[in-house]
């Protein structure tokens, strides 16, 4: 298989690509207009999958955006499985009917979600917008994008698919049916059917057990490096202050064992409420009338603070727990979505746990002992170092 190209500075690029199947030759033009990186040959065939007139493409990370006549679209490498992409789409075409802008996958001409390449890679198009990353440093854009979570609260919540969704998924779940080798036992067919009657996000961790279980992975962690006869700077950082970082862990733990925060949890869960699950600042586009939603990857049935959470930590890590900014925040939320009592406890305890010192110790656990990188003593040192000025911020903002 062969590839040529011509390029010229804010010119147009030519480009043919000649790929030879069941020993015919079959050549594929794609028009590209000021490429910002050229696509190689198998992403090239993972483009001319799609009903997509494309104008010009520029890589980023991981993706090229895509500017075609259908508007601007960003193919992107997934893991996402074949299982749960359906769901994704299916979920991101209801937020998009109810008028949210979010990154919806596009079918492509044969009805598959995801492609692969002949590399091996999986991509995902996704709709994409002319926009800019919700920027840190600008405290509207964090206020809009918590205004914008409170607006998605409202009303996202879980429902099985009516008739005219599942029939948009019949030519998608025939090709699935289609690619079955035809020896292949009977059960694992039906395994590999798509059962939309019954198919449901993934339920949220019992927040109460996965903070007792945090607090054991840190225990194992100290027995480890007390064991240890020479000790890096991280392990002697992590002795020196885990007794105090332990004894908040467990005052948490029990304060959430003593809360209503169990019933908020039962409760979500048998009102199928759905958050976004990795809601921060980077899966928030700023457009100059609205907001863009992206990265649902991680969506889940729970308890829906915990996005907030989530924004507010990530925020006030950078912001040093300032206790302004911190405010702003949850009036921003709090201006389309009250918080219920048993929400804003159960969002103070969740501030209170020393997270970022678990998540540091947990990436540690799954290292190579022998050599650790230096960022993980900043990390971790700066865990400790927050410590005091949340203290401050929750008495301030919360009691």
């Amino acid at each position: 298989m062969s590839l040529s190209y011509i390029r010229k500075k804010s010119l147009s690029v030519a480009v043919k690509t000649d790929s030879k199947k069941s020993g015919n030759w079959k050549r594929i033009t794609i028009q590209v207009n000021g490429t910002g990186g050229s696509m190689r040959e198998y992403e090239m065939e993972v483009l001319e999958k799609y009903e997509l007139e494309v104008n010009s493409t520029r890589r980023i990370r991981g993706a090229f955006y895509c500017d075609t006549k259908e508007g601007t679209m960003l193919l992107k490498e997934t893991k996402i499985s074949e299982r749960r992409v359906p769901l994704l789409y299916l979920i991101l075409n209801r937020l998009e009917k109810q008028g949210y802008l979010v990154d919806t996958p596009v079918f492509s001409k044969e009805g598959n979600l995801v492609q692969n390449s002949r590399d091996g890679t999986r991509y995902l198009m996704k709709k994409w917008y002319p926009g800019e990353e919700c920027n840190l440093k600008r405290e509207e854009d964090i206020f809009r994008a918590a205004r914008k979570l409170g607006e998605l609260h409202l009303g996202f919540q879980w429902y099985e698919p009516d008739l005219q969704q599942k029939e948009i998924f019949q030519k998608f779940q025939k090709e699935e049916v289609q690619e079955i080798p035809q020896n292949t036992p009977q059960s694992v067919c039906e395994e590999k059917k798509i059962d939309w009657t019954k198919l449901s996000p993934l339920l949220s961790k019992n927040p109460l057990e996965e903070m007792k279980r945090r607090n054991r992975e840190m225990k194992k962690v100290r027995s480890f490096i007390r064991k240890r006869v020479a000790k890096n700077e991280f392990e002697s950082y992590y002795l020196k202050h885990y007794e105090e970082i332990a004894w908040q862990a467990e005052k948490v733990t029990e304060q959430i064992e003593r809360s209503g925060c169990q019933n908020l949890y039962e409760r979500s869960i048998r009102e199928r409420k759905m958050l976004h699950g990795d809601y921060n600042y980077h899966n928030v586009m700023i457009l100059p009338e609205n907001e863009v939603i992206t990265n649902f990857e991680r969506m889940r049935i729970g308890i829906q603070v915990d996005d907030l959470y989530y924004l507010l930590r990530k925020v006030m890590e950078k912001y040093h727990w300032k206790q302004k900014t911190g405010q702003n925040i949850l009036e921003a939320y709090e201006s389309v979505r009250q918080l219920k009592p048993d929400e804003r406890e159960y969002l103070c305890l969740r501030l209170a746990y020393p997270e970022k010192f678990w998540k540091t110790a947990s990436a540690y656990s799954r290292s190579n002992k022998a050599w650790l990188p230096e960022k993980s003593v900043e990390k971790l040192q700066t865990a400790v170092e927050q410590t005091k000025e949340k203290e401050v911020f929750l008495r301030e903002v919360f009691e």
